[in-house]
C-alpha cells in the first residue's frame, strides 16, 4: 500500500512539476505576479511530493519519472497552449521518454 501511495504521489510531483513550468513561462522572467506565485507554490508541493515519494521509491527512478512527467507534460503544454512546433523529431523524442518512463517503472 505504502508502495501504490508513494508512485501516486511521484505522479501528483510530476503534475506540479508542469504547473510551476508552465506558470514561469508565463510569469515573463518573474516580471508578473500571478503566474510566478503559481511558480513558487508549484515548485514547493512538486519537491515536497517528490521528497515524500523518495522515502520509498528508489532515487534513479523516483527522479527520472519525476523529470520525464514534467518534460513530457511541458512538450504537451508548450504545444497546445503556447504554439509551440510539433515536429515528428519532437514527438518522437517524446515518446522515448515516456517509453523510458513505461521501463523505469516495470523495473522497479
Amino acid at each position: 500500500m505504502e508502495l501504490m501511495m508513494a508512485w501516486l504521489i511521484l505522479f501528483i510531483a510530476g503534475i506540479f512539476e508542469i504547473v510551476w513550468s508552465f506558470a514561469m513561462k508565463e510569469s515573463h522572467g518573474f516580471s508578473k505576479l500571478a503566474p510566478s506565485l503559481v511558480t513558487i507554490v508549484g515548485m514547493l508541493v512538486s519537491f515536497g511530493c517528490l521528497a515524500w515519494a523518495m522515502r520509498v521509491l528508489p532515487l534513479g527512478t523516483a527522479y527520472t519519472v519525476w523529470t520525464g512527467i514534467g518534460a513530457v507534460g511541458a512538450f504537451l503544454m508548450g504545444i497546445f497552449f503556447l504554439g509551440e512546433p510539433a515536429s515528428a523529431m519532437r514527438i518522437i523524442a517524446a515518446t522515448l521518454i515516456v517509453s523510458g518512463l513505461i521501463l523505469m517503472k516495470v523495473s522497479s
